[in-house]
């Protein structure tokens, strides 16, 4: 039977496997009695991609604006890539 080898890093640890996914979230907004744009609910995390923007796309009727975007996450590490629009519509703030 072989042995099993494992690979140490050059700084003599055990490596960490990154817990990587990836993060799809939708929200919409509506304006105050001021104007101002507002969230319409808490930004809702979406099981993928595809049933984000069909969301999106029906809200779109119903709101001030919508956005569906998705991004890397590695969670564990706290490391978060850039945001990708996956669908726009209306009047939605500037993306941090």
């Amino acid at each position: 039977m072989p042995a099993t080898v494992i690979r140490m890093t050059p700084g003599g640890q055990l490596p960490v496997p990154k817990l990587a996914a990836r993060l799809v979230v939708l929200v919409a907004f509506d304006r105050d009695d001021g104007g101002t744009l507002r969230p319409a609910f808490e930004p809702r995390e979406m099981p993928d991609e595809r049933r984000a923007i069909a969301a999106a796309r029906m809200l779109s009727h119903a709101h001030a604006g919508v956005v569906a975007w998705a991004r890397d996450a590695n969670v564990a590490e706290g490391e978060y890539g850039p945001p990708e629009v996956l669908y726009q519509a209306g009047d939605v703030p500037e993306m941090d």
